[in-house]
C-alpha cells in the first residue's frame, strides 16, 4: 500500500510505475489517494491493524510532514522529518508539481503543456494581472490546479515524459522501496529499509 495526498499523486506514481521494471507487477502495488493529508493517520492505524498482508509507504508535501509524523509516531518512536524515508515515507520539496517541473526543466514542461493542447490555456493565464509578472516556474505550478481534474492529467503527463533516472528524488526512492517491499518476506506492515537507496536508523521498529 502507497498513502498519498490525492488523485495527482496517484496519477504521477501509476504512470512511473507503468514505465520501470515494476510494470509487470503493477498489480501488486496499491496507489492510495487519501483525498487529503490529514487522513493518513486513519489509514495508518487501519493498514497496520491488517497484519502481515501489506507493507505501507507514502508520499506528501513539505507542508504535510506533521501529518505522517504524527501518524507514524505509534509504530516508529522517535521518528523524525529526516528519518521518515527510512520507513519508506517519502517528502517531495514543496509538492508533487514542483518536483515534477524541476525535474524536467520549464522547456520540456512548457513542451509538455503543448501536446496536451494547453498550451493557449496556459497563455491566457499567464496574461492575469496577478500572475502576469510572477516567475514562470510559479505560473507553471499554479496552472494545474485551476481547472478541475487537471492537476492529475499534467501530473501523469510529466511523470511520463520524465526519464526514470532523471524523475524526483522522492518518487525514486519510493519506487525502489516499493521494489524492495515486493521482494521482502512478509513482516510489520511499518519497519525501515535496510538499503533501498536511503539511509534507515540503526534497528528496525516493528508495528503493533
Amino acid at each position: 500500500m502507497v498513502l498519498l495526498e490525492g488523485q495527482s499523486d496517484v496519477a504521477a506514481l501509476t504512470a512511473l510505475i507503468a514505465a520501470s521494471p515494476l510494470a509487470d507487477r503493477a498489480g501488486a502495488v496499491d496507489l492510495v489517494g487519501m483525498g487529503g493529508a490529514a487522513n493518513v493517520r486513519r489509514h495508518v492505524d487501519a493498514l497496520v491493524r491488517l497484519g502481515r498482508a501489506h507493507r505501507v509507504l507514502g508520499l506528501c508535501d513539505a507542508r504535510e510532514t506533521g501529518y505522517f509524523l504524527r501518524a507514524l509516531a505509534p509504530y516508529c518512536p522517535g521518528i523524525t522529518g529526516a528519518g521518515m524515508a527510512a520507513y519508506g515515507f517519502h517528502v517531495c520539496r514543496n509538492d508533487l508539481e514542483d518536483e515534477l517541473i524541476r525535474a524536467l526543466g520549464t522547456d520540456r514542461v512548457l513542451a509538455v503543456l503543448d501536446d496536451l493542447g494547453l498550451a493557449e490555456c496556459f497563455a491566457q493565464f499567464r496574461q492575469q494581472p496577478y500572475w502576469r509578472e510572477r516567475p514562470l516556474e510559479a505560473q507553471l505550478r499554479r496552472f494545474p490546479g485551476v481547472a478541475s481534474g487537471r492537476k492529475a492529467v499534467l501530473a501523469a503527463a510529466l511523470a511520463s515524459a520524465a526519464p526514470l533516472a532523471s524523475a524526483p528524488a522522492p518518487l525514486r526512492a519510493l519506487l525502489r522501496q516499493v521494489e524492495a517491499a515486493l521482494h521482502d518476506r512478509p513482516g510489520p506492515a511499518i519497519r525501515s529499509f535496510s538499503g533501498a537507496g536511503v539511509g534507515s536508523p540503526s534497528a528496525a521498529t516493528s508495528s503493533a
